[in-house]
């Protein structure tokens, strides 16, 4: 667990330099997408993660701190997050969320609290 949600656990084997666009992104339940975009600043870490059929297309935004593990060889990352508790996560639009820090704080709330579902929190 992490006080910051936008921040990688030092136990989640997050490797700088390495470029996690296309991994696949695993909640405890399942599969949920492909890391789209992400960012590794200091203080807010992201994975943006393109859901394909499973939301309809859309994209969703996982704070760094929801990252239990990233295996690397098999180009995969596991987050400690269901997928019901991601799908009810506060609604993301790229265009208008990526730099709006009241969506981040937000986000970083709902997932501290363990999500709709009082799953772990962050």
């Amino acid at each position: 667990m992490t006080e910051n949600a936008w921040g990688y656990r030092e136990t989640s084997g997050r490797l700088q330099g390495v470029d996690l666009s296309g991994f696949k992104v695993e909640a405890v339940d399942g599969g949920i997408g492909k890391v789209d975009r992400h960012s590794d600043e200091a203080g807010s870490a992201y994975l943006v993660v393109d859901t394909g059929p499973w939301i309809f297309g859309k994209e969703v935004l996982l704070p760094a701190g929801t990252v239990s593990r990233i295996d690397v060889d098999e180009e995969k990352i596991y987050v400690d997050r269901t997928k019901e508790q991601i799908k009810n996560a506060p609604e993301f639009h790229r265009e208008k969320h990526l730099g709006d820090a009241g969506y981040h704080g937000e986000l970083a709330d709902y997932y501290r609290s363990g999500g709709a579902f009082g799953g772990r929190p962050l």
